[in-house]
């Protein structure tokens, strides 16, 4: 039980912070489907990937005192920020964690906005499916958010780097 929630610990601690509460889910959601064994199911929702699963681990993370979830004001809405706290630190040290190359993947994602990390994971969900479908998946269920055939394509460049970063496993 307690190894799952370690391994997002680990990886709240390898990122050093992480802005958004979307961008967490997306951030986990997309190391999963790189190859990193995280175990949360996670569903097609409004954002993308969804993780009902994960939203309850970090919860009780932060309710045991693992993590620190830091409410800041942004511009008409809340932006929730997670670190790790000296008993998270503690707490990981009881785990032994062996994945190296998570923290280049992690960090890489942590420095990319929320809504292209959207995308990505948005095309990831839909891997399955031929790249033209992926993209009319894309057009339809993201349409608010305008998406581009270039932005589609970059994030397929940017699987494949992260992909390339995973490997050094």
């Amino acid at each position: 039980m307690f190894n799952d929630h370690a391994k997002i610990i680990h990886a709240i601690a390898l990122a050093g912070e992480i802005s958004g509460r979307k961008k967490l889910q997306k951030m986990i959601y997309i190391a999963k489907k790189i190859s990193f064994p995280f175990q949360e199911k996670f569903q097609f929702h409004f954002y993308g990937p969804y993780s009902e699963e994960l939203t309850l681990r970090v919860e009780e993370l932060c309710n045991l005192g693992y993590l620190n979830e830091a409410r800041e004001k942004k511009s008409g809405y809340y932006q929730y920020c997670y670190t790790l706290t000296d008993s998270g630190k503690e707490f990981l040290d009881l785990y032994q964690m062996e994945m190296p190359a998570l923290e280049p993947c992690l960090q890489d994602m942590n420095v990319q906005n929320a809504r292209f990390l959207e995308l990505v994971s948005t095309v990831l969900y839909f891997d399955s499916l031929p790249k033209e479908e992926v993209c009319e998946k894309v057009f339809t269920l993201k349409s608010k958010q305008k998406y581009t055939l270039e932005e589609i394509e970059e994030a397929y460049q940017y699987i494949a780097k992260l992909q390339e970063k995973a490997k050094l496993q």
